[in-house]
């Protein structure tokens, strides 16, 4: 298995969960996180060394990646296990996958890759690299078996895992946070790359707020100690080490549970925030360069997944140039403001939550079984 990134390792963690009873003695390694070492699996390489986002940012990494793609294929294709299962990573997945499935080895994909959002003709890389997908958005499957791809929706693992009415007392008990007054999340990206171009514009959107606000609470949780220590270098570059901002490590679920609007990077997270029923203003910077290129090559007016599941902007977007510090409190300060608004948005939330939710653990599973049962690869 490979995951490349913390959403990875928490999708891929869901799956190990029904997989495991399934597979007791079976040994699962490859590139994982936390989330999949609690079910054995062994991790052969950093998944840090993957989590980079950005056309000319890898490009950057792109010898040491492509180094580690080849030591494993090499030790995948010497082993032959019974399964390979890429989860996300598409870039870095879909080119080994290919290579095993030439070899015979059996390819899973689990998520799948934004091909109705950007890159649509990816699909045919898919359908050479991949033996089976599993999507976790309703309209893929469709797509997918259109184009002679077998696939099974699984519904998404975290609309499971989040429960349908968010305890928001309890999660700023976990947190130390105060009862009363109002709470703003505040979630700048999990990979380094996206701490390194959004950490200033949103904590500055902070600063403002609390301006109009200064009892407003501030919280930002990190995924791991070198990313709060790096969140906390550029805060104080960009001279904003004075915002009272609660830095919480891997308590991302409870900041979004105890919090009354969230701020967050375009991502998995923007659908957590979704599936939490808050009110959110959604932004995205990155390197210039990259940006330049990736704003012509998208498919739809939307980049944030609950905007993408309702078809039109439930929440604001603001991205790169237009994610200055000013506009992102303004918009912030409406999503606080406004209680109507909350509860319309609440009520669009539970819907998209019950239209993913599915036994995501089990279904994924029994998928892998029933394709290690056909290839007898297994045996």
């Amino acid at each position: 298995m490979v995951a490349g990134e913390t959403s990875g390792d928490l999708l891929a963690g869901r799956l190990l969960s029904g997989l495991r009873p399934r597979l007791p003695d079976a040994h699962m390694h490859g590139i994982g996180g936390p989330a999949m070492a609690k079910y054995g699996f062994v991790s052969d390489f950093p998944m840090e060394k993957l989590s980079v986002r950005g056309l000319f940012e890898v490009l950057a990494h792109y010898r040491e990646i492509k180094g580690i793609q080849n030591t494993l294929r090499d030790q995948l294709l010497a082993e032959r296990p019974a399964v390979f299962i890429g989860v996300d990573a598409p870039d870095f997945n879909l080119g080994l996958e290919a290579q095993l499935k030439d070899a015979g080895i059996p390819t899973v994909h689990f998520v799948g890759p934004s091909i109705w959002a950007w890159r649509g003709g990816r699909i045919k890389k898919i359908a050479r690299s991949v033996s089976h997908m599993l999507v976790i958005f309703p309209f893929e499957e469709e797509i997918y078996r259109k184009a002679g791809i077998p696939a099974t929706y699984v519904g998404h693992p975290l609309a499971q895992v989040i429960p349908m009415e968010p305890d928001q007392a309890a999660a700023r008990a976990e947190l130390g946070l105060p009862q009363e007054g109002r709470v703003v999340a505040i979630l700048p990206g999990s990979r380094m790359s996206e701490l390194k171009y959004n950490a200033a514009a949103f904590v500055g959107a902070a600063k403002l707020l609390l301006q109009r606000d200064p009892s407003l609470r501030f919280v930002a949780p990190m995924a791991g100690e070198t990313r709060h220590r790096y969140f906390q270098e550029l805060i104080a570059q960009a001279g904003l080490q004075d915002v009272p901002l609660l830095i919480a490590d891997g308590k991302s679920h409870a900041a979004l549970a105890a919090a009354d609007a969230v701020l967050v990077a375009s991502g998995t997270a923007s659908l957590e925030v979704a599936l939490f029923k808050k009110p959110m203003v959604i932004a995205y910077k990155m390197m210039r360069a990259s940006w330049h290129v990736l704003r012509h090559m998208g498919y739809q007016p939307w980049i944030g997944l609950p905007n993408i599941l309702a078809r039109e902007f439930l929440v604001p977007e603001l991205l790169q140039d237009a994610a200055t510090p000013q506009a992102l409190a303004d918009a912030m300060w409406l999503q606080l403001e406004d209680a109507a608004h909350r509860e319309r948005l609440r009520q669009r939330f539970v819907e998209m939550h019950f239209s993913l939710l599915r036994d995501t653990a089990g279904e994924s599973a029994q998928a892998v079984m029933n394709l290690i049962d056909r290839t007898g690869s297994l045996d």
